[in-house]
């Protein structure tokens, strides 16, 4: 077993947020990709997580399973940081917001969307798919008025917030529901990934990714 958090992630899924936080936060992780979808292609899974979802972090008797919670958790694992806001600071209830707004409200319709026009593609169920695309798009509008005039979500600096918030506008870029995205938006995603953390994050996945594959070949 690992000294080091485990991490149980598929590439550019919910899990980029906790790889992302990892590297931002410079806390070494045991990153080991999956197959999607794990629960059935790697079904060995299931005796970590009965949920068969990722992310999963393992760190000693700890086990998370919600993404927005493990990017948290790894950024202040050894106490508050920049990419956090503490108690008592300014905009900590904001930070707590947009934290859990980014999978409850944002991402959650993402998910609906992608199910039933991307993956099940059900003719009865592609009218409820659209219809949770129109709901993301619309629960946009939060966001983009609260970065007006700001840079990032929080405490004048990028934090934890805008590792959730702007995975789902990722999301919403690959997998075609780029569409309804304001284009001031488009431009904090633009920002978000041009961060060098990011894209370390990214290249770790796919690297994971890449394994699996050859593994498989």
């Amino acid at each position: 077993m690992s000294d080091l958090p485990i991490l149980y992630t598929c590439a550019r899924s919910r899990g980029l947020r906790a790889t992302w936080a990892a590297e931002e936060a410079g806390v070494e992780i045991d990153l080991r990709v999956l197959p999607f979808p794990p629960r059935y292609l790697a079904p060995e899974y299931l005796a970590l997580n009965p949920l068969g979802t990722v992310p999963l972090l393992v760190d000693g008797e700890t086990r998370m399973t919600e993404s927005c919670a493990i990017a948290h958790y790894l950024a202040t694992r050894d106490g508050y940081t920049a990419l956090s806001v503490a108690p008592g600071e300014r905009d900590y209830g904001e930070y707590c917001d947009y934290t859990y707004h980014a999978d409850a409200t944002i991402t959650f319709p993402q998910t609906v969307y992608m199910r039933f026009c991307l993956f099940e593609k059900d003719k009865g169920l592609q009218e409820a798919g659209h219809a949770y695309a129109k709901w993301f798009h619309k629960r946009l509008v939060k966001v983009e008025q609260r970065l007006e005039g700001r840079e990032f979500l929080c405490a004048d600096r990028f934090t934890v917030a805008d590792i959730c918030v702007g995975y789902a506008l990722i999301l919403a870029q690959s997998v075609g529901l780029d569409e309804g995205v304001s284009d001031s938006l488009k431009s904090y995603r633009a920002r978000l990934l041009e961060r060098p953390a990011l894209q370390r994050a990214m290249a770790r996945e796919d690297a994971g990714l890449k394994a699996l594959e050859n593994k498989a070949g």
